[in-house]
């Protein structure tokens, strides 16, 4: 078959035929009729009526409702498991989570229209200090409030039009859910992997109760209520995730095949992780009058610079300075000025009467300088459970060490023994260290000019000869603490026995149940009721029947959300935490989706836990199906419209603010111009939506689409609830083409339909040729369209384009009125299928008009989404000669496309120019001066053009 031409987008021109014949039962090409829709009583209707988008929403989830319930379920076989981070319910739907489930409710629609069996459960992460919190705030029961909340977000989520299972349901406060909590943790113990020891731990004095290291932010405040963490040494119960560190770093390659997980995520993870391969090395103590250890052991990775050495600093929990304090009342006194401190303060306390020793100085080759001996300070920039609480300062070399090493010796020259290269060697920069590798500068001795990398090795390996050094890898890393000295919380199944110990809940016995302490919630009291509540901590020994008491400890609710994912795909299940059958064929989760902020945290425990679960305990796997989630979506935070007052900087409650002028925001005590931002959503800065107030104004579809338009997934969303308009005006328009099309009956496909039209394509007239160019510009953009847009959805980040692109598409059907109804018809009925993930209620809308037989949603009717059909070949532009002129003189012709039916002046000029543009010729003959011309004359429909320079 000969390639066929056809127009482009554009309105087509009148068409009045001169006979017919069929294509099936609906295709017709005419020739002597001119070709409408059907005139019927139902078009009329629609077309008269107001679309009323909050009314569909309404009418189409009761109906979505009732056939839920008359349903039957799926099975499990050939699921996609799309999934968002379950909420915690706070009671009321943010603008943030309006996001996120509106993103994880398009993705799973998506893939359900392409005809996957999706996963798409709902659930509430609901034990936690704020629940607590509350209920002490308000004299009721925790359970009470977050039932009550529960019940209210599920009516809120309801509204947004999600496709939620709400027969997976679940509660991590719920006893069916943490039984299971307990049994994992009771793996866990049996394997070694649960254990309870003394350590020191971050205390929150607000909440009473201590978190883990991811908890406390770089300043040292807690996560949550933004106290000053106190160090406190206590016995808590750990989990030994550092026995799976390596694969959590190892499999972090996995996740980044892809870009499966966004990069920043896998850069976070690897640096908590903080992997640092180096080597201990022992400085020999010098002491007068004290009794210390031998020597200070220091991990460094950087053993290049050891010659750069010029003091030694310990953190206040080594055993040196703990020693030492008992005999130096000064000393003590220092260490208790430390916990009010920033961690980067750059105060310390030199150790009277202790001096260190370079290990170095004990070859004969070693310059005098670095022989000398160390002092040695107590600082509060060395953490104490890194390395071995001890770091060499080496102050040419690190910035720390630089800036701290000029607090206290600023008169003393800095020992600079690397360079950047052989030449500068001998140049020292005092204003900053060289912390780089580099080359070797003399003060290194022997080893001058040499590589530092080289040099770092045969250091190391000469020392370790001599017992003074040994290479090793360091972690960041430490055991997730989960104890909680609160109530509401999942609680630690364990019993302690004078007799026998640490004594595990038989299984017959769990879930141990959270006590009702009514009494305490209503007289407001604060601390752990657990450890008070006699009856409920005596009990008798597991083992041995002898008296013992209940572990009054409940887990971190980090433990709860490490698992919950995965009760999803058996929430029914009684005996076990899941089937692993079910966990086989269903996990990992095919797409995760939440915020940034869970980088750390949630997600690292998350793999953690999983790891140990599907390897049945048996420790680390660096196997694929060991990670919990293949693709990880990070949504961007929602940031609103913020005003304030330019005198005092202060936010303005709406109440104060004068929008008679919205363009001109005033204040409006004064009117001054307010200052108009975009700031994160807060009660404080009055800039709070509520989501529920915009759906019931709007609609949910116009809601959602209107989100997902006004930025990519990843970036911030500067909501602006005025625009909304835009979007139901787009709405309202599909809606006309739908109600103008009517029923859709089947028959013939469009690849059908064009392969017949194009055997008569010689033959055409110039009325034929123009129901073909507007034929083809529709269906063009169809297929243009179904590729980009499914594109966008399995990309997920890219949803604002799905938007875009369909608003483009709308027009091109709607601006080729003259098409073949058929085509109109095909193209409508795509259409509506590409907006349904987005706008699902109306979609039902526009399906049962255009398939009133089509059995209901469109979701559930055998609907598919559209797939490009093959017919791209067939649709080529039209091509006709362009002779091109500059100041009215020929210099060359190119073929370029038919301009579209109906493209005049203006529009016109740009397309020739456009097409121009395209072509070989364009490219190397039109110089910018010619396309800067003064004039460009367009005649003869485009066959001629006149650039006037």
């Amino acid at each position: 078959m000969s390639t066929i031409y056809g127009g482009s987008i554009g309105r087509s021109l009148p068409r009045i035929v001169s006979s017919c014949s069929t294509l099936g039962s609906r295709w017709r090409v005419c020739r002597g009729l001119p070709l409408r829709p059907p005139a019927t009583a139902l078009w009329r209707s629609y077309a008269s009526a107001k679309l009323d988008l909050p009314a569909l929403d309404r009418k189409w989830r009761e109906k979505w409702s009732s056939e839920q319930d008359g349903a039957d379920k799926k099975g499990d076989a050939g699921s996609k498991y799309i999934l968002p981070m379950f909420p915690y319910p706070s009671g009321y739907l943010h603008l943030g989570h309006l996001r996120v489930y509106t993103i994880a409710d398009v993705v799973a629609r998506f893939h359900t229209l392409q005809g996957s069996n999706v996963i798409l459960p709902m659930g509430w992460d609901a034990f936690g200090l704020p629940a607590e919190n509350a209920a002490i705030e308000r004299g009721i029961n925790p359970a009470t409030w977050t039932k009550a909340n529960i019940a209210k977000m599920k009516e809120q989520l309801d509204l947004m039009n999600g496709s939620w299972d709400w027969s997976r349901e679940l509660a991590t406060c719920d006893p069916d859910f943490y039984k299971h909590t307990q049994k994992i943790f009771l793996q866990l113990y049996e394997k070694g992997l649960a254990y309870q020891d003394e350590a020191e731990v971050n205390y929150d004095p607000v909440d009473k109760t201590v978190l883990a290291n991811e908890q406390v932010d770089a300043n040292g405040f807690s996560w949550r209520s933004g106290a000053k963490v106190e160090k406190r040494k206590l016995k808590q119960w750990f989990l030994r995730i550092s026995e799976f560190r390596d694969s959590l770093l190892k499999d972090l390659e996995v996740l980044g095949r892809d870009n499966a997980w966004p990069e920043r995520v896998l850069t976070m993870q690897k640096n908590w992780l903080g992997k640092s391969t180096g080597a201990t090395i022992k400085f020999p103590l010098l002491a007068f009058n004290q009794t210390v250890n031998a020597a200070i052991e220091v991990f460094t990775s950087r053993p290049d610079t050891l010659f750069g050495v010029q003091y030694l600093a310990l953190a206040s929990t080594h055993p040196v300075v703990t020693d030492l304090a008992a005999q130096d009342p000064e000393l003590q006194a220092f260490l208790d000025t430390l916990p009010g401190l920033p961690p980067d303060s750059k105060v310390g306390y030199m150790l009277p009467h202790v001096r260190a020793i370079n290990p170095l100085a004990y070859h004969e080759e070693t310059p005098e300088a670095t022989k000398k001996s160390l002092p040695v300070y107590v600082a509060p920039y060395v953490i104490g459970d890194y390395g071995e609480g001890a770091v060499m300062g080496v102050p040419g070399h690190d910035v720390r060490d630089h800036a701290f090493w000029k607090t206290h010796h600023s008169d003393e020259p800095v020992r600079v023994v690397l360079a950047a290269s052989e030449d500068e060697s001998t140049t020292a920069m005092l204003n900053e260290p060289y912390i780089d590798h580099g080359v070797m500068t003399e003060h290194s001795g022997l080893f001058k000019g040499k590589s530092s990398k080289e040099t770092g090795d045969m250091l190391i390996g000469m020392l370790e000869a001599a017992d003074l050094a040994k290479p090793v890898d360091k972690w960041r890393l430490r055991d997730w603490l989960i104890s909680r000295q609160r109530y509401w919380g999942t609680p630690i199944p364990i019993v302690h026995c004078g007799s026998c110990g640490t004594v595990p809940v038989p299984d017959s016995d769990l879930p141990v149940l959270l006590p009702e302490v009514d009494d305490h919630w209503a007289e407001k009291k604060t601390g752990n009721p657990l450890e008070s509540l006699t009856d409920w901590v005596e009990t008798s020994c597991p083992k041995c029947g002898g008296h013992a008491r209940r572990d009054t400890d409940t887990m971190d609710t980090f433990v709860d959300s490490s698992w919950y994912y995965m009760r999803f795909i058996d929430p029914h299940n009684k005996d076990a935490p899941f089937a692993m059958d079910k966990a086989r064929s269903l996990l990992p989760v095919d797409i995760y989706i939440g915020g940034i902020e869970h980088a750390i945290l949630h997600l690292l425990y998350s793999r953690f836990i999983y790891k140990f679960l599907m390897s049945a305990g048996e420790g680390e796997s660096a196997v694929d199906a060991y990670e919990p989630f293949k693709r990880l979506i990070t949504q961007g935070m929602v940031h609103g419209k913020t005003y304030s007052d330019p005198s005092t900087g202060r936010f303005l409650k709406p109440d104060e603010v004068d929008l008679s002028d919205p363009s001109t925001p005033r204040v409006a005590s004064t009117e001054e111009q307010a200052v108009v931002s975009y700031e994160k959503m807060s009660k404080s800065k009055y800039n709070g939506v509520d989501p529920t107030d915009v759906i019931a104004q709007h609609g949910a579809d116009a809601t959602r689409a209107h989100m997902l338009f006004q930025a990519p997934v990843s970036e911030i969303l500067y909501w602006d609830g005025d625009k909304i308009v835009g979007i139901t005006r787009w709405l309202s328009r599909v809606h006309e083409l739908v109600t103008k099309v009517g029923r859709i009956s089947s028959g013939s496909t469009p690849l059908e339909y064009f392969q017949q039209a194009s055997q008569k394509f010689d033959s055409m007239s110039a009325e034929e040729f123009a129901q073909w160019d507007a034929d083809t510009a529709i269906w063009r953009d169809v297929q243009k369209t179904i590729a980009s847009v499914t594109a966008s959805y399995d990309k997920v980040y890219a949803l604002n384009t799905v938007v875009s692109d369909l608003m483009i598409l709308t027009n091109t059907i709607a601006t080729n009125g003259g098409a073949h109804p058929a085509i109109q018809a095909e193209a409508v009925s795509a259409l509506v299928r590409m907006v349904a993930p987005i706008a699902p209620a109306f979609a039902d809308e526009c399906w049962s008009i255009l398939k009133p037989d089509g059995g209901g949603s469109i979701f559930r009717g055998g609907a598919l989404f559209p797939v490009v059909d093959g017919t791209e070949a067939l649709l080529q532009p039209r091509k006709q000669t362009c002779a091109v002129q500059i100041n009215g003189k020929l210099r060359f012709a190119a073929e370029i496309a038919k301009p579209p039916a109906g493209c005049q002046g203006e529009m016109l000029r740009h397309w020739v120019v456009g097409e121009l543009l395209k072509t070989d010729e364009g490219k190397t003959r039109l110089s910018c001066e010619t396309l800067a011309a003064k004039k460009v004359i367009v005649v003869k429909g485009g066959r001629l053009v006149n650039f006037v320079v």
